[in-house]
């Protein structure tokens, strides 16, 4: 049942890899996957965690305590056993017993584990929702036009460093993959040629993945480290993480700038009168925009200031400000302000990309329950020497295949958080998976959210993003990776 449980993982995976060979939503191969590894699970649990279940918890408990090797016996066979022994010593502290075989607590531990990781799944879930949704009622008001509007230069290499820059720090206050669809959505307001435009958009790619590593809320990966107690402190992740961040878009930069020349000519647009039939106002536009970006600046704050989870800050910031954007638009009619609305603005949230992450965590905490993550750990440290730099580089450049998500997901189960060193909390290990994890994904555009978003809007090829981005993806990653090392 376990190798069947890794043949489902693998194939899924593969499936997810080449969605668009296969034309199968990586949502639909997440979901199948994440599904059928708990049903498998939960076919036979027993076997998965090692335990006769023909023996009452009990003699478990018994057999357990007076076993001088315990230590010994892997990570899920010892937690269902701890389990029990807790559940036992309470039931006999009120004069119960078990007289039956010890399935039934079993099946209590298989749903006290599910629970366990539905709830920090539902919070990374929520999370996503809330930030697309304020990100999404922006773009609907037109308020991204406040920056846009001021690029001005059509001399392609200071045009290449104004949008990386930019995108760098939109995608630390946003999320690179919305970031993505921003910056994609201007290119093509400020550059005619497609080729010219890819090129373009390999760089917001590189750009939006670094400014995301740095940032809590800017990348998934560090947002799903942030949300489960590897990487608590907001203020750690920005001074350790900014710098290597920061590198890993500068050097291909410079790079190009060797190599880019000319201008680059713009579209001309014929605007209709049907463009200008719900417009929004300056003052609608210029409100919307800061209220949004202050309420995902906000959400931090609230989670250092009450330790509730970051889901709560995100939701009260989408509370207040679809408050403000009622107010502002009650004096329009339905039809007017019906796209401008929270309500209207929903329709448009990328459900899919939510089913995913729901369905490819699902996956890999089945993984980790049995005990597959602990193994992939044992055999990473082997290989390594338990060089935790080396692992990281590796879980990185993985993630140019494999999306990140659940590379990090599967670290997260692999590595327990300690009281000191390198596996505590904000330690080295954690802020390293972090950077490596967020960028490592730029040197393959399917590698990350970003990068799939920009294959998709502007239909690039795979083979031409290696041959023209890859390269600077990589050396910009080793150089970010580098710097983090010298740091350490």
């Amino acid at each position: 049942m376990e190798l069947v449980m890794l043949i489902i993982f693998v194939v899924g995976y593969l499936f997810i890899a080449f969605e668009h060979t296969v034309h199968i939503d990586k949502a639909a191969s997440a979901l199948l996957i994440g599904m059928l590894c708990w049903g498998l699970y939960a076919l036979n649990p027993a076997e998965f965690l090692g335990i006769n279940h023909h023996d009452t918890p009990t003699e478990l408990v018994e057999e357990y305590q007076n076993n001088e090797n315990k230590e010994a016996l892997p990570d899920q066979t010892k937690n269902v056993l701890n389990f029990m022994e807790e559940h036992v010593v309470k039931e006999a502290a009120h004069g119960g017993e078990h007289g039956e075989g010890s399935m039934p607590m079993i099946r209590e531990y298989l749903e006290h584990g599910l629970s366990h990781h539905l709830f920090d799944i539902a919070n990374i879930l929520f999370f996503l929702i809330g930030a697309m949704t304020i990100v999404e009622l922006i773009d609907a008001h037109e308020g991204f036009s406040v920056i846009t509007d001021r690029i001005t230069t059509s001399n392609k290499v200071k045009l290449l460093w104004i949008i990386s820059i930019l995108t760098f720090f939109f995608s630390a206050a946003l999320d690179n993959l919305t970031t993505t669809i921003v910056m994609i959505s201007l290119l093509r307001k400020l550059i005619t040629d497609q080729k010219t435009r890819w090129f373009f958009a390999g760089f917001v790619v590189i750009a939006a993945n670094a400014g995301g590593a740095w940032s809590p809320i800017g990348d998934v990966t560090t947002t799903m480290l942030w949300i489960k107690g590897q990487l608590p402190e907001t203020l750690v992740i920005v001074k350790e993480l900014i710098l290597p961040s920061f590198v890993a878009t500068i050097v291909p930069l410079v790079l190009a700038t060797f190599f880019v020349k000319g201008v680059v000519v713009r579209p001309k647009f014929n605007e209709t009168d049907e463009h200008f039939s719900n417009p929004t106002t300056e003052r609608e536009r210029n409100m919307v925009f800061f209220l949004g970006l202050l309420g995902l600046l906000f959400v931090p704050v609230f989670k250092t200031v009450t330790h509730l989870p970051p889901f709560m800050g995100m939701m009260l910031s989408l509370g207040a400000l679809w408050a403000v954007t009622e107010l502002l638009h009650r004096s329009k009619n339905t039809e007017d302000k019906n796209h401008l609305s929270v309500v209207g603005v929903l329709r448009k949230i990328d459900t899919a990309s939510v089913l995913f992450f729901l369905g490819i965590l699902m996956a890999v905490a089945a993984l980790q329950e049995v005990g597959h993550l602990a193994k992939l750990a044992g055999g990473l440290d082997k290989v390594f020497s338990g060089d935790i730099y080396l692992i990281n580089v590796t879980i990185g450049l993985l993630s140019a295949i494999v999306d990140n998500v659940p590379l990090v997901a599967a670290a997260q189960g692999m590595y327990a958080v300690t009281e000191t060193g390198d596996f505590a909390a904000n330690g080295v290990f954690w802020q390293f998976l972090a950077y490596c994890a967020g960028t490592g994904g730029s040197a393959l555009i399917i590698g990350s959210a970003a990068g799939v978003a920009a294959m998709g809007l502007e239909k690039i090829n795979f083979f031409w993003y290696i041959k023209k981005i890859s390269l600077y993806a990589l050396v910009g990653y080793l150089a970010g990776a580098g710097v983090y090392i010298l740091m350490h």
